[in-house]
């Protein structure tokens, strides 16, 4: 992840960014501040009960991740990234200003209750609508940017060395600033005021617009080519519609696109997904006398042939990863609630936030990236003789996220234990007498398994897309992680109904259980990812 000048152009490069940089930490203390502790906020202001806080804020984290993609195809079709990411950021910062707005008066928000119970009085039709006012506009805005911003950053530079370590440096910067946010915005938060912990949030948010927006003489122009997914749907349709033609091996069979005057021809398509060659295969009337397509929903180009043809090569490999998403979902809100029955203190003062539990997560993805990016890199092409691809990095992921569970199921086992002796003992399930700091090597096995397969997947994706569809690569991530958050809540809602793993007490159900599930679920995913990433042939050479 060195850093050096750029070279040969006045925009981009290094140059911009430092102002990128700055504003990818902004966005990352913005929105963890706000949207990452919302679990505990639900609980202790709006009197919800814990397992709907749970899932509520799992539905929020879904559409946060969601959003990414609309931008990135908004992006890619029609305005460019810069501009897609600052508008997003103006959302973004009237979210947290409404949600600061709510924190801060009483008026909007239900009277003080005793950790939401049944007497406990829900909030009004007013403050519901405040709230999700608020709610909508952060994961409109922070979902806009997040990795809208990354796109943009990679477009900065020409050499595939200096994307990549982009990349490191984008990763490295949010967990940075995420740990940062879960630690000092979470504490103000929950010892000083929520409203005093979101005003930062704002503040934060503010400060990474205006730094995205002063460095605009220093970054290079992102022109959107059209809507790319209106011709890559073309493909199959044309295919479809000629599927009686007999596919042919010479090169003027195809068309390759036009000059003006007459057809180009470039070269046969590939041979795998053949069917879909005949989407270019070129039929009596289907092109004009100047040699454009004359009708365009019969006959696409090579190219568009071949795009369409990566992106459905993409797909395996793609699902396989919800499983992972969903499996992070479940336990970055599940290990909030074992944390809040456990002993939180460190010393006879301080007590740890419960929803900051999670950042050593974060701090276990943060020390991983550079040491995988300085040490581990460099060994592997030194006694193997060839670079760590993507799909291996996305696969040690795998084998370190199915640890987590296994882990996360065991210290689940032993919580419970001493949760039931006390029960015995005392009749009281108050705080189990048990150290929360026991959920780290769970936490710490789950970071280097990020480590590994986030910027895998955005190296990985951003390598193999079409060039048209640059943005949405590095927002399928995003996607991969929103469509895990509501199937995390999904999933928790199904086991509520089928098993009685999960009651709203914790030490009255089974969670271990619910991560031994998720454990062999991982393991049956991590073969088809195995059989997946074995067929899979790259794109990009």
């Amino acid at each position: 992840m060195d850093i050096t000048p750029a070279s040969g152009s006045k925009r981009g490069g290094w140059k911009a960014f430092a102002f990128i940089i700055v504003a990818v930490a902004g966005m990352s203390l913005g929105s963890t501040g706000s949207l990452e502790n919302l679990i505990v906020f639900f609980i202790g202001e709006l009197n919800m009960k814990r397992i709907t806080a749970a899932q509520i804020t799992n539905v929020l984290n879904g559409c946060t991740c969601l959003f990414p993609v609309f931008g990135a195809i908004i992006a890619d079709s029609f305005l460019g990234s810069f501009i897609v990411a600052s508008i997003s950021f103006c959302v973004a910062l009237l979210g947290t200003v409404v949600l600061t707005l709510m924190a801060t008066l009483n008026s909007l928000r239900p009277q003080p209750c005793d950790d939401g119970s049944k007497l406990c009085k829900p909030p009004s039709e007013i403050q519901d609508a405040v709230l999700y006012v608020g709610l909508t506009l952060i994961t409109v805005g922070f979902g806009g940017v997040r990795f809208t911003i990354a796109t943009f950053g990679a477009s900065q530079f020409d050499k595939a060395e200096e994307k990549g370590s982009f990349f490191d440096w984008f990763f490295f910067t949010l967990y940075i600033a995420s740990i940062v946010s879960m630690t000092a915005i979470f504490y103000i938060e929950g010892e000083v005021s929520w409203g005093v912990g979101f005003g930062l949030c704002a503040l934060a948010t503010l400060i990474a617009m205006v730094t995205l927006l002063s460095g605009y003489p220093f970054y290079r122009s992102d022109k959107p080519q059209g809507s790319p997914f209106l011709d890559l749907a073309r493909v199959p349709v044309a295919s479809v519609r000629k599927w009686k033609s007999q596919l042919s091996s010479r090169v003027e069979e195809y068309y390759g696109g036009h000059d003006g005057l007459v057809p180009v021809f470039v070269a046969t398509p590939g041979k795998r997904l053949r069917f879909f060659n005949r989407a270019a295969l070129i039929n009596e009337g289907d092109i004009q006398s100047n040699g454009a397509i004359a009708k365009p929903w019969r006959l696409c180009t090579v190219k568009q042939v071949e795009d369409f043809k990566s992106l459905i090569g993409i797909m395996p490999l793609w699902s396989t990863s919800i499983f992972l998403s969903t499996s992070i979902g479940i336990e970055g809100s599940l290990i909030v609630l074992q944390a809040l029955t456990m002993d939180r203190h460190l010393g006879s003062h301080f007590q740890i936030p419960p929803g900051s539990i999670p950042v050593i997560l974060l701090v276990s993805t943060a020390i991983s990236l550079p040491l995988i990016d300085r040490v581990l890199f460099p060994a592997w092409q030194k006694l193997i003789g060839k670079p760590l691809t993507p799909l291996h990095r996305i696969g040690i992921g795998h084998v370190f996220s199915v640890l987590s569970c296994a882990v996360s199921a065991l210290i689940e086992l032993k919580r419970l234990n001493i949760a039931h002796r006390q029960q015995l003992q005392e009749q009281t399930n108050l705080e189990v007498a048990m150290s929360a700091l026991w959920l780290c090597p769970q936490l710490f096995l789950a970071g280097i398994g990020i480590a590994f397969h986030f910027p895998g997947q955005v190296a990985f994706y951003y390598q193999e897309f079409p060039e048209s569809l640059k943005s949405t690569s590095t927002a399928m991530i995003s996607l991969i992680q929103g469509i895990g958050y509501y199937m995390s809540t999904a999933v928790i809602d199904l086991v509520q109904r089928i098993t009685p793993w999960l009651p709203d007490d914790i030490n009255h159900g089974r969670l271990d259980n619910m991560y031994w599930a998720l454990f062999v679920l991982g393991v049956l995913n991590f073969a088809y990812y195995l059989v997946c990433s074995a067929l899979y042939n790259y794109v990009a050479v």
